[in-house]
C-alpha cells in the first residue's frame, strides 16, 4: 500500500491563500521548476493524488491531461461532483469522491500502489483529517506575506504530534521542507 504524502506550499506568514482566496503568488516559478531534479523527483514518486475541490478548480481541469505534473489517478474530495467529467486519458483519471475523506484516502492509496500518494488537498482538509496514515509531510514556502485568509492547518489540533526533519531542497526562492511523522 501507498505512503502518504501531505503537501502544502505556504507563504512565510503562514497563509496558502490571499484575501482574495488566490494562490498565484505562491507558484510564481511553476515554469522555471518544469524539468527540474526537484521537480522530476516529485513527479516519479507520485502514484496518485488526493485534492480538496478548491484546488480542483484553480485551474482549468480540462487543460490537465498532457500539462498537469502528475499525470496519475486523482481523488477530488467534493460534495458536489461536477456535472461534466473533465477530459481524461490513460494516465490522468478523475474520481470524484463524495461519501468522505476516508474513502478518498483509501481509493488514492490503493491507486498509488507501491508509488506515493500525494495529499495535495486545502487548508481545510488536512487540519480536521490529519491521520497518522500522513507518514510524510512536505511544507514548501514561498517568501511572500499573504497576510490573511486561509492559514496551513488552521484550527488544528496538532500539539502531540511529533515530526522529524528529513530533508530540506532549495531551488529558487522556494524552500521545501520534508518531515517523517512520529507516532
Amino acid at each position: 500500500m501507498a505512503k502518504v504524502i501531505l503537501g502544502m506550499t505556504t507563504s512565510l506568514d503562514g497563509f496558502v491563500a490571499d484575501q482574495d482566496g488566490r494562490a498565484g503568488r505562491l507558484f510564481p516559478d511553476l515554469a522555471a521548476l518544469s524539468g527540474t531534479a526537484y521537480m522530476n523527483d516529485l513527479i516519479e514518486e507520485t502514484g496518485a493524488v488526493l485534492m480538496g475541490k478548491r484546488a480542483f478548480e484553480m485551474g482549468d481541469p480540462d487543460s490537465y491531461v498532457g500539462t498537469y505534473e502528475f499525470q496519475v489517478p486523482i481523488f477530488v474530495l467534493t460534495h458536489h461532483p461536477p456535472r461534466v467529467v473533465p477530459k481524461q486519458d490513460e494516465h490522468l483519471t478523475f474520481t470524484f469522491v463524495t461519501d468522505g475523506v476516508h474513502t478518498a484516502v483509501a481509493q488514492a492509496k490503493s491507486a498509488a500502489g507501491k508509488r506515493l500518494f500525494r495529499w495535495s488537498a486545502g487548508p481545510a482538509l488536512p487540519s480536521s483529517c490529519w491521520m497518522p496514515s500522513s507518514s510524510t509531510l512536505q511544507v514548501d514556502i514561498m517568501p511572500v506575506f499573504l497576510g490573511t485568509r486561509r492559514r496551513f492547518f488552521d484550527n488544528a489540533s496538532l500539539e502531540r504530534v511529533r515530526l522529524e526533519k528529513i530533508d530540506t531542497v532549495e531551488i529558487g526562492a522556494r524552500t521545501s521542507l520534508r518531515f517523517r511523522v512520529k507516532q
